[in-house]
């Protein structure tokens, strides 16, 4: 997760949080890491879960790099499985939409299970106050 992209998104997002919270918390006699476990890291949660979505759709339908790396055929990822079904001499369809569906299960489950994060940090960009 500590890609470029990971922490310009993650910079770009901690950047909106308010100042005034952070000084009324300095205020208040919290020290630094008290401000950040307490009060920065709940605030930036819903930008952690989707860096950690994105990272995770990444690496789970990564393709050239298991490709290339992996030489034994028990160790292939499914996007490479899949594809390696296309590549004989008959095509099996059936089994390909069954390896898609399979693909497809784990992301839709993580995202379902991580989607109040998404709703929570939706919500929060449309509270004026």
């Amino acid at each position: 997760m500590a890609s470029v992209f990971g922490i310009f998104l993650i910079r770009q997002y901690a950047l909106s949080l308010p100042d005034e919270l952070l000084e009324a918390a300095r205020i208040d006699g919290a020290s630094e890491a008290r401000i950040f476990w307490s009060l920065v890291v709940p605030l930036i949660r819903p930008i952690l879960v989707t860096l950690a979505i994105l990272t995770f759709l990444a690496t789970w339908n990564d393709f050239m790099w298991p490709l290339i790396v992996l030489t034994d055929a028990k160790l292939h990822t499914l996007p490479v499985a899949i594809a390696g079904l296309s590549r004989e001499h008959v095509q099996d369809n059936e089994l390909m939409m069954a390896g898609a569906v399979i693909t497809v299960v784990p992301v839709l489950l993580l995202f379902l299970g991580l989607q109040r994060y998404y709703i929570a940090g939706i919500l929060a960009g449309s509270v004026k106050g």
